[in-house]
């Protein structure tokens, strides 16, 4: 997984691992694991070859497109590398002036230096050679060339590591040609993928094992994101101000008078035996809180280790290296 992404768990799987197994036990060949706040899947994906079925869910489109791609089904290797060498070879005079050139290039005129213009034009022709895919007999295919598009473009993305911003001249890495490859695939039919509110959907699933990481503070994934959901949805929207943003899904647990009800609201539904929550030391909901909501419904305990900062909060100053990683364990009534 190549995407510098806010809040993945990539450190914490052997934390993740050890707290479950302790709680649920080693074997979980016949468990239902769910993971509604998914993001790039990382955690989805590591319980995926010992648990009978995997839910994801993300409310971001882009997320949602990764976890098609590494949870939804198997694709031959050789079908797929043939695949992914035509992408890369797609002639992009054949796509002028496409959507991510015109309003996140310098050559489209508005000042948005997320990509080379090389890089962009490159970005439209795939795109739009995948959309013509979508509704095809084989749409898999769509989802696999799509998340391949969505990781190179991330890797010659002109940022610091979030696209809240662009930087001002191109930086080297961002100056390489992009260059798709594929991606590792260890899906399963059985596996079920959505891109629903958690709150929502929850209601509609069951299961074993229900794994939640909500955001943890008030940072929307959809505007830190939202050129990468651009390029997974490329629809036809006016990009708004200096850095493109699109209208985006808010999530109630992003809002200090929001997290506690829509936290308290997931669990009253949820229909698993075992909740394991990861919060850290950081959160807009105190662990206090935390504690009390996740005792109304059955027993409770926590767990907790260090945990490196992500790399843009890193460099703030004034603020640790390391938070306090939580993990709230809930055997449900």
């Amino acid at each position: 997984m190549s995407l510098n992404y806010i809040g993945s768990k990539a450190t914490l799987i052997p934390f993740i691992r050890e707290t479950i197994y302790k709680t649920v036990g080693p074997d979980l060949s016949q468990k239902v694991f769910a993971d509604l706040f998914a993001g790039t899947g990382i955690v989805a994906r590591s319980f995926n070859d010992e648990c009978k079925r995997v839910i994801a869910n993300d409310t971001e489109y882009y997320s949602y497109v990764l976890l098609k791609h590494y949870l939804y089904r198997y694709i031959r290797d050789d079908l797929y590398q043939e695949f992914i060498d035509y992408l890369n070879n797609v002639d992009t005079t054949n796509y002028p002036n496409g959507f991510i050139f015109t309003h996140y290039c310098t050559g489209g005129g508005w000042g948005r230096n997320y990509f080379t213009n090389q890089n962009g034009l490159k970005i439209d022709a795939i795109r739009m050679r995948l959309n013509r895919m979508k509704n095809s007999d084989e749409p898999y295919y769509y989802y696999a060339g799509l998340a391949s598009l969505l990781e190179a473009a991330d890797k010659v993305a002109n940022t610091a590591s979030t696209y809240v911003s662009h930087l001002k001249h191109i930086k080297k890495t961002a100056q390489k040609p992009i260059w798709l490859e594929t991606l590792k695939v260890s899906g399963k039919t059985v596996n079920q993928v959505y891109n629903k509110d958690a709150n929502s959907l929850v209601q509609n699933i069951e299961g074993d094992i229900l794994y939640l990481d909500p955001p943890y503070n008030t940072r929307q994934y959809g505007a830190y994101y939202h050129v990468l959901e651009t390029i997974a949805r490329y629809d036809d929207f006016i990009p708004k101000g200096v850095t493109g943003q699109r209208n985006y899904y808010r999530s109630k647990y992003c809002e200090k008078k929001d997290a506690e009800q829509a936290l308290d609201a997931l669990l009253n539904n949820a229909r698993f035996k075992y909740i394991f929550l990861s919060y850290n030391n950081e959160g807009i909901i105190p662990i206090d809180t935390i504690r009390k909501i996740l005792s109304k419904y059955g027993k409770y305990d926590v767990v907790s280790t260090p945990h490196k900062r992500f790399k843009q909060d890193a460099t703030r100053v004034k603020r640790p290296d390391n938070t306090l990683e939580y993990i709230h364990i809930l055997e449900k009534n």
